[in-house]
């Protein structure tokens, strides 16, 4: 089969197409022929690695993982011999243990967080749901977002952003949605019921005090938006360093927190995503479209960090319905 492929970290010109040996399904695992799969930011720092503490995670001296792809969607080519949920020629989507998803194939064990296509979706729209989202719901757990809070997604237009603004409006909250001039009538369409543009206004300057401030891109900072946290209101921080400090410090003083994103992906939530496509209270949010044979050209593109929703890399020819 072909994958996408690197041997070392570098720019995006180290990643290239190989053939390389197809998996076997386990007994509980099922093969998955993929049809899409997005580019992320998680797939760009890996393949630097950017920051350099990435290496903890993917390899100190050489990518731990040859191929990346934290999503897809495609067709059951094959299931292992314990595997009751799928039979060969479902459509399914969702995502894999870690990474693996740029190349025609992957097996996944029956219980990771995949589920069936939901029905009339794309394979395009499929994949590009299940990263920002699975993202989004743990932000508004760790925020414990209740029906009527004010909230604001710093960073509306990316993946993350565009899914939780939707996720929120679900629960109920009030949602200002922060973004770029370009992407305010998008982040509007999304149901947010404010819109900010940051080049034109700053909303921690407005006098408006929210209960949590999600920051979407991991570019925010709590020192700056504390001030427009209300008393026992939360900060959502999405990277690592920046607010390393001010996480040690709020935990132990002030009645304005800071926490990190974190959470497992589930199968639960990967259900949970497919209802709510098709109940018709959730869309994907797709920025552009690349074959496979242009996985460079789509990693520099992530990079530009301009993206609105997310890159679409589609995997062996025609990726429709």
């Amino acid at each position: 089969m072909k994958a996408v492929v690197q041997n070392r970290y570098g720019p995006p010109e180290v990643l290239r197409i190989e053939e390389v040996e197809r998996p076997v399904p386990k007994d509980d695992e099922v093969l998955v022929r993929i049809r899409a799969t997005t580019v992320s930011q998680t797939d760009t720092h890996i393949r630097r690695p950017d920051p350099v503490l990435w290496r903890l995670i993917a390899g100190l001296r050489r990518p731990r993982w040859r191929s990346l792809g934290v999503e897809m969607a495609g067709v059951v080519e094959a299931v292992g011999p314990a595997v009751t949920e799928f039979k060969v020629g479902d459509e399914v989507f969702g995502q894999p243990r870690l990474f693996g998803t740029h190349a025609e194939y992957i097996a996944l064990r029956e219980r990771a967080p995949i589920t069936h296509k939901p029905a009339g979706m794309s394979f395009e729209d499929a994949a590009a749901v299940s990263d920002g989202a699975m993202q989004a719901l743990s932000t508004l757990r760790v925020a414990d977002v209740q029906p009527g809070q004010r909230i604001v997604i710093f960073g509306a237009s990316g993946s993350l952003g565009t899914a939780a603004v939707q996720l929120a409006k679900n629960i109920g909250a009030h949602v200002t949605g922060v973004t770029s001039t370009k992407h305010v009538d998008l982040v509007r369409t999304l149901g947010a019921d404010e819109v900010v543009d940051y080049l034109r206004e700053d909303f921690t300057k407005s006098g408006e005090k929210y209960d949590a401030i999600i920051d979407a891109v991991g570019k925010g900072s709590f020192q700056r938006a504390r001030r427009a946290l209300k008393p026992g209101g939360i900060y959502i921080a999405t990277d690592g360093l920046r607010n390393f400090f001010w996480w040690f410090w709020t935990w132990r003083i002030g009645d304005r927190r800071l926490k990190f994103a974190a959470g497992r992906r589930t199968k639960a939530d990967i259900v949970f995503l497919k209802e709510l496509i098709e109940a018709g209270k959730f869309r994907a949010v797709i920025d552009r479209r690349y074959p496979m044979e242009k996985v460079v050209e789509a990693h520099r593109y992530v990079e530009t960090w301009h993206k609105a929703g997310n890159v679409v890399l589609t995997i062996g020819g025609d990726a429709g319905t």
